[in-house]
This record gives structure tokens, sequence and C-alpha cells, in this order.
């Protein structure tokens, strides 16, 4: 039986928001449609598209900018470096012109108000979140692909073998939680160190390391351009950021002009309580606001999910002394092992889990980072990661109007804090009194995402969404 293989650079991802697997996933798909008709000789031949959005991508795919996405992956731009700024001008330009210019190769006439098709009540077995891609052929055949974005922008061919894919001799193969501690007492290994020796098999170690500080500098970026943009965000809820008048009153008038004076001017601010604790709520406010404008994120393991672990790893830089290249890597590595145990064991789509499976997953891999980071033995880091997500069970995703803003923002900020909360719990517990292992909760998580009611799974279709009434702009 071919078994998932997971590096650090499927959990973690460089995109544009607002979601991973409404926006990440299907432009990727899009991208990878273009690929097929490039490797068929289609390109040249194509004279109409339609795109047809199913399940849960047809519910909030406008909100979650799932068409901007797609028409965007099928022009050739690519999310980690096209300009963020250029995202809605391009849009809009498709939507006016009715021209789109497939792979940057063929003018194509596409108009989105009828080539662009949002079944809302269809959906397709495998998963809620699916796209089909018909290309017509100037010879009246036609080529057709579907894709599904099953969550944290991983994307699956309908019909792919997933046998075909390459397999690596990883030397230390996990599954489980369990297995995942029987190879740190075998070798005395932490839990970073067992995910830096296993992705030696994918490429050298210094390849390893120097992308994982790319993904640190995206997520610093993106928390200090947060924390100094004002405004509304976009999508008709008129919800105002909150990360910079935050940053404003907290930094007080202490001056800075860069990313690493404002954390020493932070640092000068004390190390109260409250102080730390309204920090790393703007911390994680910045990155989701910046999520929810179209700006450039980390999936962590989801762009919905984007600002807990950036938030986290934000605290241990400024007031647990973490700003080292060395323990940026270890929090990184570690988090990413964590995040791969709650996808092969159970799922990271808020379509198929409800949002215990996006920031419920997001606060374990948290918890468990800061846990190694601060000291914490192999047992209390798999400790935290389950106490983390053991008080997530359950949550639902019912974002209002379809919208990556509310409840979504403000639950960065609680995944944030409970990450932190379940860290110092599992440094001052005992492991060998715990009743609950991390392997049960990933279990019992996947459980409640099979018996959660389909309306509370990223289709606004319940909870908050139908409960608080609402008035969006026609799109």
């Amino acid at each position: 039986m071919i078994k998932e293989q997971i590096s650090v650079f499927d959990i973690f991802k460089i995109g544009i928001g607002p979601s991973s697997s409404h926006t990440l996933g299907p432009w990727r798909a899009a991208q990878q449609f273009t690929a097929s008709l490039t490797q068929q000789n289609f390109i040249s031949e194509v004279e109409g598209l339609k795109i047809l959005l199913y399940g849960s991508l047809a519910k909030t795919g406008k909100g979650h900018g799932t068409d901007v996405a797609i028409l965007l992956g099928l022009t050739g731009a690519d999310p980690v470096t096209f300009n963020v700024d250029a995202v809605t001008p391009t849009f809009e330009g498709i939507q006016r012109d009715k021209k789109l210019n497939l792979a940057g190769k063929l003018i194509i006439d596409f108009d989105y108000n009828s080539d662009l098709l949002f079944l809302f009540a269809e959906s397709l077995p495998f998963h809620p979140n699916a796209v089909t891609f018909q290309a017509f052929l100037k010879s009246g055949k036609a080529f057709s692909e579907t894709y599904y974005s099953i969550g944290g922008g991983f994307v699956v061919k309908e019909g792919e073998d997933n046998s075909q894919k390459l397999q690596v001799d990883l030397p230390f193969p996990v599954e489980k939680a369990n297995e995942l501690l029987h190879w740190c007492k075998s070798t005395g290994l932490k839990v970073s160190e067992i995910v830096l020796e296993n992705e030696l098999a994918w490429r050298p170690e210094a390849a390893t390391k120097a992308g994982i500080l790319q993904h640190f500098e995206v997520m610093r970026d993106c928390i200090y351009r947060g924390c100094h943009t004002t405004g509304f965000l976009p999508g008709g809820l008129d919800v105002a950021r909150r990360a910079f008048p935050l940053n404003k009153r907290l930094i007080k008038n202490v001056g800075y002009h860069d990313y690493n004076s404002w954390v020493e001017a932070i640092r000068k601010g004390g190390n109260g309580f409250n102080y730390i604790l309204d920090w790393v709520s703007c911390f994680a406010l910045a990155v989701n606001e910046e999520n929810a404008s179209f700006g450039r994120v980390v999936t962590a393991p989801t762009n919905g999910a984007a600002g807990v672990i950036p938030a986290v790893l934000q605290y241990f830089i400024t007031f647990c002394d973490g700003y080292s290249e060395q323990k940026i890597i270890q929090f990184i590595a570690c988090a990413s092992e964590i995040g791969s145990i709650f996808k092969k064991g159970a799922t990271i789509s808020a379509a198929m889990g409800g949002c215990q499976a996006e920031i419920g997953v997001s606060s374990a891999m948290a918890a468990a980072a800061l846990t190694e980071c601060l000291g914490g033995s192999q047992r209390q880091v798999l400790m935290a990661a389950e106490i983390a997500m053991e008080h997530h069970l359950g949550l639902t995703c019912d974002p209002i109007g379809g919208l990556v803003q509310i409840p979504c923002i403000e639950r960065n900020t609680m995944g944030a804090i409970k990450a932190i909360t379940a860290s110092q719990l599992a440094l001052q517990s005992n492991p060998d009194k715990a009743k609950v292992s991390l392997d049960a909760v990933v279990n019992t998580m996947w459980e409640t995402a099979l018996d959660m009611n389909a309306k509370y799974k990223e289709t606004s279709d319940g909870g908050l969404a139908t409960n608080i009434p609402i008035s969006l702009p026609e799109c």
C-alpha cells in the first residue's frame, strides 16, 4: 500500500489569500489544466472555455476568491510571485474585456457571466471542493479535466493514480503520532530533527533550511505589513482592519523604522500578561487581514488559519528570545510534522471537517513547535498538540457572506492563544499521566468531521452565516 509522504513544503506553501482550499488550490488546478493543454498540444486549438464549480467551491467561491484565483491561474500567473496589487485589476480586466490570455499564449473570448458557472446544488462524491475545466477546440472536440482542492492548497486530479507519484526512501516514515514518538525515543532526536532527516530524501539540508527561512520571511513581512496597513477589508462586509490601530496603541511613541527595530520597540513595552496577550492578537489579526485582502501569506496549514503559527512564532521571537535562524527552522519543522499527522489521519480541509480542521490543526502545530523550542521533551511536544486540538473539537466553519473574515480572523487570535496555553500546560505536566493521546484526538477529530452536518462545513449555510443579517453588493 502506497503511503502519503508529506514534506515541510507541502504543509507550508507560499500563496495569495484568502483561502488555501478555495483560492490557492483552484489556482493550482487552473495551472495544471493549462499544463495539460500544453502537453496535449491543444493550447493553440482552444476556441472557448467553460469552468464548472461544485459544492463548497460554488457556495462560497465568490467570497473566497475562487473565481479570481482560477482566472489568474489560467493566464499563467503564479501565486508565489504574482504582484498582489495586480490581483484585482487583472481580474476586473478579464471581466470587462471578456478576453482571457490562456497560459499567456493565446487570447480567447471569455464571458465571466456565462463561462464560469457556480453549480450551487451539485456536488461531486470525492470531495466538496471540485472544479471541472472544459476546453472547446477548433476541431469540434472538447478536452475536460476535473480537480479537487482537498485543503491546504493540495490538489488531486480526477483519475490520477497516487501510486505513480514519486516515492522516496524516508529514514523515519511517520503515519501516526505513536510512530513519531517511536523514532524520537529510539534515536533521541527531537521532532524537528526527525523532520530535517526525512527532508534529506528530497533535497540537501541547506536547501531545506533556506526554503524554511524563505517561508518565515513571508510570514514576517505579512505580519509587519498587516500591522501597518489601515482601511477596510474588501468584499462588502465593511470590516475595519484592527491590527493597525492596535499596533499604534500598543507601541505608543516608541520609534522604529523596520521589522527588527519594531521588535525591539515592542520589547521595550515590557512583558505584562495583558500586553503580551494584546500583541499575540495583533500579530494574528495582521496576517489574516492581509489574507482577506488577497495578500501574500503562507498556508499554515491553510490560508484561513494562516495567522496562528506566525503569531505564536512572533510571540516566541519577541518575548521568548527566539530570534535566531536555528530556532525559527526548528519551530517550523516541528510544526510541519504535526500538520502532516493530522492530514494523514483526518483532514485539514474545512469543507470536510469544519474549522477544527483548520484553526484546530494550526493551533496544535503551533503548540507543539513552541513546546519543543522552549525545551519540552518529545512527549510534551505531542501532549501540547493534543491539548490544543482537544479544545477545538467540533468547531464549525460558518463564514459570514462566504468571506474569510467573520469569524475567521478572530478565530486565529483564539487559536494562537490556545496554542500558547496548551504549550504551557504541557511544559508543566507529566505526559505519563496524560489520559488522551495525540492519535486518539486525531481519530476523534475525524469522527467528529464525519458526523458534522454539511451546513457547518464551509458552505455558509449554517451557524453565524445564517444568523447575522447582512446585505452584500451583487458580485
